[in-house]
């Protein structure tokens, strides 16, 4: 049985991007369902009937249902263990799955502030103390996966994983509101842009015609 994997718009929704890009890039076969947010009741009742959390993305896996970006992620590692999204030795698996929760759970500022749409002509803002700390820590984890991993890969733990598909909005975050990066963070989001999949669901989000207001304030 395919997988069915509920999502939002892709201009927006930097949730949904994450285990769709987790999906496409390890060639896993899935249906896709859009469910436009903030467009009424019938749109939001489509997404309670699939999980009763209200929220995409959403998994569906036969009779199995998962929802939450990371443990949809999670999900698929353990479905698809063959595709290595987690890295193999127990020390690396420990640090991306650190850096993935953070990314999860932190960061609030630079979300709040550089909200993810595609559609926003690309240019800077001033962002508060507490973006730029936030932009210098993406740079750090960044920095210090490349470091402890670059000789076997291009991505943050060698070949695209996890970690790559969860701090993938940020790399359209930062190209977005033209954040000032160094050199190094600069070469892996060059890595991720060309990276077939991210450029599918870039190009995909990008002939989006639906503009929800809450989202075109910055």
């Amino acid at each position: 049985m395919t997988l069915k994997l509920v999502i939002g718009n892709k201009n927006y929704s930097s949730w949904s991007m994450r285990p769709w890009l987790a999906l496409r890039a390890n060639n896993i076969p899935f249906e896709e369902v859009f469910v436009s947010l903030y467009s009424g009741e019938a749109d939001k009742r489509r997404i309670l009937d699939f999980s009763g959390a209200g929220k995409v993305p959403i998994l569906v896996d036969g009779n199995v249902t998962v929802w939450d970006s990371l443990a949809i992620i999670e999900y698929v590692a353990e479905r698809f263990p063959e595709k290595r999204l987690w890295p193999e030795h127990p020390a690396h698996r420990a640090h991306a799955r650190s850096v993935c929760a953070e990314m999860h759970s932190g960061f609030a500022a630079l979300r709040n502030e550089c909200g993810m749409n595609l559609h926003r002509p690309v240019g800077a803002i001033e962002l508060s103390a507490d973006a730029r700390a936030n932009v210098a820590r993406v740079e750090g984890i960044w920095r210090g996966c490349r470091e402890r991993h670059g000789q076997s890969g291009p991505f943050l733990f060698g070949a695209f994983g996890a970690a790559d598909a969860m701090f993938a909005p940020v790399v359209h975050r930062f190209r977005t509101y033209a954040v000032a990066v160094t050199e190094e963070t600069q070469h892996y989001m060059d890595t991720m842009i060309a990276l077939p999949s991210f450029a599918e669901w870039t190009r995909a989000a990008l002939a989006e015609t639906i503009i929800i207001e809450k989202f075109e304030t910055a």
